[in-house]
């Protein structure tokens, strides 16, 4: 009980302290001088900013709205606020709009990581259960999810207010910094953070010694950020830099050392099961927040199902997006696509990815979480995790990343490694056209569903440098979101995005 009261309290604490940012009241249910006085308050508060982070991509499905609807690839039937969204439409403030607009919740993940940083101290010198290597491993994860908040968030609106202190009760009207100082500061907290976290928990990794609180390795695989998981952030914080030497390096040591946190590439039969890799939490989540069935995590939304699931799968009449026949023949073309393939006469041949195919709305099912991994179409209330990357991913950002530096053959042998795993051919010119171009449509087929795809196409784009409808929203700053009204009108220092002024 007393762990669950300090998470809701780290978070009143939160609001608080940002409340010119968040306005949003606070209720304390113990005192401060009793606060960080014990081994389980320091595990309550750093299990804490995790949930909050959990909440920002959740929330509104703001994860896949952000990352796979604003792509337009998919359809969308009746919703009126994801059409908008789809169409790059978001002046509106129908539906969930005003609350993608924002950042308050990131900003909530960013002032409970600040107060950790601050305070986990007076737990070391109060409990000497508390370790000096449990407190650096602590402040690691702290600084590693604030560092992911902001590289969030710079995805989305572009500059923002950098904050690297509570300021807890005084908080002050903060500008926006330009977004290329945020994210040098995020890689130099992520280089840090790597240098301290283990490649996994609870194994005597030297980097952390012992059971990590007292729990098992099973208790933490996939639950916390670990040394790859840094790595692998900086390489997409490289990327979308367009700074392929480093994100070739960082990548690099993902693919080098995978092995040691109990990690591997994914069957096809496990990546799309209902109890496979998108169920429970486990260590091939590389960056991963898990929606546990069996700790009553399971609910009706925060889940890319609430959005792509209907009948025959669930039910429901209508999905509230979908992936047309045509796209879908347009980006599973090659035979044999244990995701997803269909015969010369459009019958499906592996149906991993989609079911319905034939109907009027073809239903994207790849992550399908009912929930305790069931099959049963009466229930509508999943527990899927919200993935932000795993080792196929790097594998093809380390192919990206090699193939614009023009080490071909290290790019093809990555490719080839996933293309071979989920049945395909290995790459050829003649077939599959120039280099980048296959491994951006492989991150396509491979990452669906997962919000990489809206930000891959502007990294595409980028590279292309072409008069392409994205690159003229990139030249003018349409890629950014809008900051929401109620946001601008708490922090006098804050401007809009210009192209939406």
């Amino acid at each position: 009980m007393k762990r669950l009261l300090f998470i809701i309290l780290i978070s009143s604490l939160t609001l608080s302290s940002c409340k010119k940012m968040l306005d949003i009241d606070s209720s304390r249910l113990v005192s401060e001088e009793n606060m960080w006085l014990k081994l389980e308050d320091s595990r309550a508060a750093l299990m804490g900013v995790y949930g909050l982070t959990k909440a920002a991509l959740n929330d509104h499905n703001a994860h896949w709205l952000y990352g796979e609807v604003r792509s337009g690839d998919f359809s969308i039937p009746i919703r009126q606020d994801l059409k908008a969204i789809s169409s790059h439409n978001l002046s509106p403030s129908y539906g969930v709009m005003e609350d993608l607009k924002s950042w308050r919740r990131f900003y909530a993940v960013i002032n409970a990581a600040n107060i950790f940083i601050e305070r986990v101290p007076e737990v070391l010198a109060n409990d000497k259960r508390y370790t000096d290597n449990n407190m650096v491993v602590d402040v690691a994860q702290a600084r590693f999810l604030r560092a992911f908040a902001y590289f969030y968030m710079v995805r989305i609106w572009g500059d923002v207010p950098l904050i690297t202190s509570s300021q807890e009760g005084k908080f002050t009207d903060a500008p926006r910094e330009d977004q290329f100082k945020v994210l040098a500061w995020v890689q130099q907290e992520l280089e840090a953070a790597a240098a301290d976290l283990p490649y996994r928990y609870s194994v005597n990794d030297p980097q952390q010694i012992g059971n990590y609180y007292n729990e098992a390795p099973s208790r933490w695989d996939g639950a916390l950020a670990r040394k790859l998981t840094a790595y692998a952030l900086l390489a997409h914080v490289a990327a979308w830099q367009s700074n392929y030497p480093d994100a070739a390096t960082y990548s690099k040591f993902v693919v080098d050392n995978y092995g040691r946190a109990g990690m591997g590439l994914i069957p096809s039969e496990t990546l799309s099961a209902s109890n496979g890799f998108f169920y429970d939490k486990n260590s091939n989540q590389l960056l991963g927040f898990g929606h546990v069935y069996n700790h009553v995590e399971g609910s009706f939304t925060g889940h890319i199902e609430e959005l792509t699931l209907a009948t025959p799968v669930v039910d429901k009449t209508i999905p509230d997006m979908f992936l047309p026949k045509d796209k879908i023949l347009q980006y599973f073309n090659e035979a044999n696509d244990q995701r997803f393939s269909a015969d010369t006469l459009g019958n499906p041949t592996s149906e991993n990815y989609f079911r319905n195919f034939n109907g009027r709305y073809p239903i994207f099912s790849k992550i399908k979480c009912i929930l305790g991994g069931v099959t049963d179409p009466t229930f509508r209330l999943f527990s899927s995790a919200t993935v932000f990357t795993r080792l196929e991913d790097i594998y093809l950002l380390r192919a990206e990343s090699l193939a614009v530096l023009g080490e071909t053959n290290g790019a093809i042998d990555l490719l080839n490694t996933l293309r071979e795993r989920r049945g395909l051919a290995k790459y050829s010119f003649e077939k599959n056209g120039e280099l980048v171009d296959a491994i951006f449509h492989e991150r396509n087929r491979e990452l669906m569903g997962e919000g990489h795809r809206w930000y891959d196409l502007i990294r595409y784009s980028r590279l292309k440098n072409d008069n392409s409808p994205i690159n003229q929203m990139i030249r003018a700053n349409a890629i950014y979101w809008p900051i929401a009204k109620d946001v601008l009108a708490q922090n006098s220092k804050l401007t809009q995005n210009e192209y939406w002024k």
